[in-house]
């Protein structure tokens, strides 16, 4: 089903957004209720999620214990919007908190949304390498990283 453009633009900026604020405050819930109940989130290193309930249970820890709890922003670099399929393709920096030396520390990965309309999506998709992630992360945690809270 054809999506219109406006639609997506506004449902990915809103994607964006309770990102950055759960990120800032550590409540993943409006994050969360922005997929359908029945979504699936596919987490190349995590495993597969099947319904939102389950997302909720395994973002909500994995954004509260080490390192993901000084992941403080995701800026998207690019993204694709395919209106025929409602779909956004887009790349992610996963960012964590400065450690003290003025650098920025992240790893990027790829998504793919799809959304299901009423500003819902019904399925997400994260594709990185866990290598680079690591490398990323010991880097951040040499500088004072894991110090930082």
């Amino acid at each position: 089903m054809p999506w219109p453009r406006a639609e997506l633009e506004a449902e990915f900026a809103a994607y964006q957004q309770r990102a950055a604020d759960a990120a800032r405050s550590g409540d993943w819930t409006a994050w969360v209720d922005q997929f359908t109940p029945d979504a699936t989130y596919v987490e190349h290193h995590f495993g597969t999620f099947e319904g939102r309930d389950a997302i909720r249970d395994w973002i909500t820890k994995t954004m509260a214990d080490y390192p993901g709890r000084h992941m403080n922003a995701f800026p998207v670099e690019w993204a694709i919007l395919d209106e025929e399929r409602g779909w956004v393709v887009c790349q992610i920096w996963n960012r964590m908190a400065d450690p003290g030396d003025g650098r920025i520390h992240q790893e990027y990965n790829l998504t793919l949304l799809k959304y299901a309309g009423d500003g819902q999506w019904s399925y997400e998709e994260d594709v990185y390498n866990p290598l680079r992630f690591g490398s990323m992360v010991a880097e951040w945690e040499a500088a004072g990283g894991a110090s930082a809270g």
